[in-house]
């Protein structure tokens, strides 16, 4: 029987896209606010460090990747490095990490949407969404990747805007509520950290979830046309587009407005549009939000029944999610992924408050153990095969030293994250998920040396 295979449906454009829209969450456009309001222009500094480590994890991602074209997940390089049993960890915990996203944006979805229709239910954008996403998926990788083409071109387009419209308002010197519009507001409002070091710090857990995600361009491989040319060209590009996104979108900001007369409770857009006259600049604040969690969830859905369908293959995960329908689409992992997914659409019945923060904070850690065992998957990579390596065109920059950066990075977020009492509650609750794993992944193991000794002692039959 022929292995079935993924289509190579993604073409350049929806690659490079998909890499922009990995890059640009709904932190950006909602949590700006708070994220400015804790650390000031200092939050300027915690994404630049942030990029750059992103950068470099996701270098050492698709140096692994072109290492060998046969890989397509994390799961597969983690079990060439690390073993079946750190395969299966990885595999399901990324999975679980989409999951998480997906409920936090039906959530957000259904949120945003009282906007315009205030007496709907919480649950039921969510649902409509789910729905509507799910049937897309189901058609071909071509139409994901077109979806995500153009939900990420209405992100950029709304940043583009702003910083354009920031930038004269500057240059004609715009006065505002606050004041008036200058680079100067950046530095004059009691410096770069103007809470101190304390708020600098804080402001890290805010920033890292802002950039979960980043990654999935890398999980696209398996289904572009040319990744050898594309991937490399879509990792590469990644930095000037965190410049430009958020660097460049909150300096503009802060230069409109003095950070301390921006409120933490809304979005800065909002603000800065409607201080230049635009009457529905909240209108379109909200609908730019709104694709953009729509274009989160949909790209949970996608690389969640992937992963399904990676784990499956490996015998990790019941054999039908590795089946293929006629569109070379994984349907079962699709169907069972939103079925674990419309969970949120019930606790968002249940429950409507409090489920967000816990469920993103829960993601935001696990994101971390993934971009962990990337980077140590990377060191033994580079150790264990010098010859492979050497051959790769696409290597990692400042190997080893930036790959323990890369970790006591990782490893100072975790500390902030037990530091801020809204998210140490997950970090306490996380490690239950990993050691769920590891003992079911001792019993399938057990089980399944049971059933060879059992067939070891039967009698051959002529």
């Amino acid at each position: 029987m022929q292995e079935q295979t993924l289509e190579r449906g993604l073409k350049n454009r929806h690659v490079q896209l998909i890499a922009i829209g990995g890059a640009i969450g709904t932190g950006l456009f909602l949590g700006a606010g708070k994220s400015i309001h804790l650390a000031g222009p200092s939050i300027l500094l915690s994404y630049l460090i942030t990029g750059v480590i992103l950068f470099l994890i996701m270098r050492a991602l698709g140096e692994l990747l072109m290492s060998n074209l046969e890989y397509h997940s994390f799961v597969d390089f983690v079990k060439d490095y690390f073993g079946e049993m750190a395969a299966f960890i990885t595999g399901w915990t990324y999975w679980f990490c989409w999951i998480c996203i997906a409920m936090a944006d039906l959530t957000a979805i259904g949120i945003y949407s009282q906007y315009w229709f205030p007496g709907i239910p919480q649950w039921m954008p969510g649902l409509i969404a789910l729905v509507v996403l799910l049937l897309m998926n189901l058609a071909t990788v071509k139409l994901f990747g077109e979806m995500e083409f153009w939900f990420a071109l209405i992100k950029i387009i709304a940043i583009i805007g702003l910083i354009v419209v920031g930038i004269f308002m500057i240059m004609k010197g715009f006065s505002t509520d606050s004041g008036t519009a200058a680079f100067s507001n950046i530095w004059n409002n009691g410096g770069l950290f103007p809470n101190g070091i304390n708020g600098f710090i804080l402001s890290f857990q805010m920033v890292v979830f802002a950039f979960v995600g980043i990654e999935l361009v890398g999980l696209t491989a398996g289904e572009t046309e040319n990744p050898e040319k594309v991937l490399p060209k879509a990792i590469n590009s990644i930095p000037i587009r965190i410049l430009i996104f958020y660097i460049g979108a909150l300096f503009v900001i802060m230069s409109v407005y003095p950070w301390d007369a921006i409120n933490p409770a809304a979005s800065p857009f909002v603000q800065v549009f409607v201080a230049v006259g635009i009457a529905a600049a909240a209108a379109i604040v909200n609908f730019v939000v709104l694709t953009s969690a729509a274009s989160a969830c949909n790209s949970a859905i996608f690389s969640t029944s992937r992963m399904l369908f990676s784990l499956a293959k490996e015998k990790d995960a019941p054999e039908q999610f590795a089946n293929l329908d006629r569109r070379k689409v994984p349907s079962r992992a699709l169907f069972f992924s939103a079925g674990v997914i419309l969970i949120s659409v019930i606790l968002n019945y249940v429950m409507p408050e409090g489920v967000f923060t816990l469920i993103t904070s829960i993601s935001t850690v696990c994101f971390i153990f993934i971009w962990g065992i990337t980077v140590l998957s990377h060191l033994k990579y580079r150790k264990t095969r010098p010859e492979l390596a050497k051959a790769n065109k696409f290597k990692m920059p400042l190997y080893p030293f930036a790959n323990y950066l890369i970790l006591a990075f990782l490893a100072f977020v975790l500390v902030v994250l037990a530091i801020a009492e809204d998210t140490r509650i997950s970090l306490m609750v996380t490690p239950v998920w990993f050691i769920m794993l590891a003992v079911i992944y001792k019993t399938r193991i057990s089980k399944r040396i049971e059933v060879v000794q059992v067939d070891e002692h039967e009698p051959v039959k002529y």
